[in-house]
């Protein structure tokens, strides 16, 4: 299943993404057992502010905290191993909406995914879905299109517009397979969520953002966070990423850049909760219906669920392609930061509608197209 999203260099780099996992439990044959184990895996091992977190915001007890930690570590391995063993049938994996069990899509009445994993048989396989919205992107902007996303549970593409006409004009222009498309009409205007005044860096003495994950890059030290944050050459200042310079940003098309700062800097395998911090032990992609946090130096921490991957969204700047869609509120200054699910690194805020008094939808730059294009090293714990 590809990742896309496009990074230039020296040119355009086509990335895809990698798959991910927060621990990883001992094979065996059933999800239940599977589950079991990662979940005797995570026993003593997950820290207290991880807990905290999930029971408070994500309204569970300890136990079915454990539990949900188990079956994500579970379906992360699932999407890229059933993507493997289905081949062109496959269609997507998820984590149901109790939290308990998965869900796996297929195209072939033949297949079939371990026990206990339901398996769906759907209409359109991923490749199907995925060449919808390349059909999209190939299209271009469009006036009264705010998006569109690959729905793995719906098995379809929604295609997000101001209204009916809008969207029937676009697919039209297109000319990709409507059967495949569900049109959703919505009133929201999605904004990278820009820099403002306030703390974390700031870019070339004035605006700010907040910083994604420390990386490296040989022995140059820095850290991702959004490309609309800044462009290449632009000085950071302030904050405890100070000095530093944007050495690669990509905006629109991705929103991602990677700035390098002071070989006497010191980098943190960890991620500010504002209460504490969150260790971060890889990059392992988060399966839809995952649990995941944001951190920002703006609104500081709040979790949520992953709704979508490969999100295309219509900011006023252009579109940016490859992000994922997340239940978890953000406002400006948010922008750039930590994307985190158990201990895995995800991505870095990219934008999105409300805000976290009323709450509402913010995207994501998966971090490992990044990691790849920049041939950067993520600092872990």
């Amino acid at each position: 299943m590809k990742r896309k999203a496009t990074f230039a260099a020296a040119g355009a780099v086509a990335i895809a993404a990698a798959a991910l996992s927060a621990a990883a439990p001992a094979q065996a044959d059933s999800l239940s057992d599977r589950a079991a184990d990662a979940r005797a895996d995570l026993e003593g091992k997950v820290d207290t502010s991880l807990l905290t977190a999930m029971t408070d915001q994500l309204d569970l007890t300890t136990a079915e905290a454990y539990d949900l930690l188990a079956v994500e570590s579970v379906a992360s391995e699932l999407q890229s191993e059933l993507s493997d063993d289905f081949g062109a049938s496959y269609a997507g994996v998820w984590i149901l909406e109790s939290g308990d069990g998965v869900a796996a899509a297929t195209t072939s009445a033949s297949e079939s995914a371990p026990t206990g994993v339901d398996t769906v048989v759907v209409d359109h396989s991923m490749a199907e879905l995925e060449s919808v919205t390349d059909s999209f992107e190939a299209a271009g902007e469009a006036d009264g299109i705010a998006g569109w996303y690959i729905d793995v549970r719906d098995n379809t593409v929604v295609l997000e517009a101001t209204d009916s006409d809008a969207a029937s004009d676009f697919i039209a222009e297109s000319r990709t397979d409507a059967d495949a498309v569900t049109v959703e009409v919505t009133d929201a205007e999605y904004e990278p969520y820009y820099v403002r005044g306030g703390d974390a860096y700031y870019i070339n003495n004035s605006s700010r953002c907040s910083v994604g994950f420390a990386v490296t890059q040989g022995s140059t030290k820095g850290f991702v966070t959004a490309g609309h944050c800044g462009s290449a050459g632009s000085s950071v200042t302030g904050g405890s990423a100070s000095p530093g310079t944007f050495q690669q940003s990509v905006f629109p098309g991705a929103d991602a850049a990677w700035v390098s700062v002071g070989s006497n800097q010191q980098l943190y395998g960890s991620v500010n909760m504002y209460s504490g911090s969150r260790a971060v032990y890889n990059s392992n992609e988060a399966a839809v219906g995952a649990s995941i946090c944001r951190s920002g130096s703006t609104t500081g921490w709040h979790c949520g669920t992953v709704q979508a991957k490969n999100q295309s969204v219509s900011y006023p700047q252009g579109t940016v392609n490859g992000l994922t869609r997340t239940t978890v509120c953000a406002e400006p200054g948010d922008s750039g930061g930590s994307f985190i699910s158990g201990y895995s690194a995800q991505g870095m805020t990219s934008g999105g509608s409300g805000d976290c008094r009323s709450g509402g939808t913010t995207f994501f730059q998966p971090i490992n197209p990044a990691l790849n294009a920049w041939g950067l090293t993520l600092v872990t714990a």
